[in-house]
C-alpha cells in the first residue's frame, strides 16, 4: 500500500483525516486495484487520493460541497496524479440521488462528512453499495457514532466499531500530546 504522509498533502483550512486514522480507515475499506470507491465529504481529498492509489485500475468519485475543500481536493488529486478520480462540487444527497437513478454501484464508500444529514446520506449510500460492499465512517463525537450504528443496524449490516486514541510526542520531548479520539465504523453489507 502506498502511504502518503500528512505533510505531503496540500491542506488549506479544510478538515483532513490524519495519517494514522487514514491508514486504518483505508485498510477497513477493503480496497483492491479494481475497486469503485465513493468518498462523501472529501475535505482535503486525503482519503480520495489514498484510495485512488490503491484502486489504480478502478475509479474514485469524491463529493465535496464546500468551495475551499473542493479546490483543495482538486489540488491534491492533481498533485498526486490521480487520473482515476472524478470530483463533484455538490450536496452529497443530490449526487447520491443521481447515482441511484443511474443504477451506479460502488464497492466501498467512505463517509467523512454529512453536514447534519447522516441518516439521509446513509440510506442513499445503502442504495449504491454492492452486495458484500463496505462502508467506512469516521466520527469525532459519540453522538454521531451512535446515530450511525443505529441506522446501520436497521439495514442489517455487519459492523465493527473501533475507538482510536493516538498520542504523539511534542517536538523533541517525550511529552505526549493526544489527538481527538476517533470512532471508525466499518460496515459490511450482507
Amino acid at each position: 500500500m502506498v502511504i502518503i504522509k500528512d505533510e505531503e498533502f496540500i491542506r488549506g483550512n479544510c478538515p483532513m483525516t490524519k495519517e494514522d486514522i487514514r491508514i486504518l480507515s483505508i485498510v477497513k475499506m477493503n480496497l483492491n486495484e479494481n475497486s469503485l470507491v465513493l468518498d462523501v465529504g472529501s475535505g482535503t481529498g486525503s482519503i480520495t487520493v489514498q484510495a485512488a492509489k490503491i484502486a489504480k485500475n478502478g475509479k474514485v468519485l469524491a463529493i465535496e460541497k464546500e468551495d475551499e475543500a473542493f479546490e483543495v481536493t482538486e489540488s491534491n488529486v492533481r498533485k498526486f496524479e490521480c487520473d482515476n478520480v472524478k470530483i463533484m462540487k455538490k450536496e452529497a444527497s443530490k449526487v447520491l440521488d443521481n447515482l441511484i437513478s443511474q443504477n451506479l454501484k460502488f464497492d466501498s464508500v467512505f463517509i467523512g462528512g454529512s453536514s447534519g444529514n447522516l441518516e439521509e446520506i446513509m440510506l442513499k449510500v445503502n442504495s449504491v453499495l454492492i452486495k458484500n460492499g463496505t462502508i467506512v465512517m469516521n466520527f469525532i463525537t459519540l453522538d454521531n457514532a451512535c446515530k450511525a450504528i443505529e441506522i446501520i443496524k436497521t439495514l442489517n449490516y455487519k459492523f465493527e466499531v473501533s475507538l482510536i486514541n493516538i498520542s504523539k510526542n511534542r517536538e523533541n520531548t517525550l511529552m505526549m500530546i493526544a489527538n481527538n479520539p476517533i470512532y471508525i465504523i466499518q460496515c459490511i453489507r450482507g
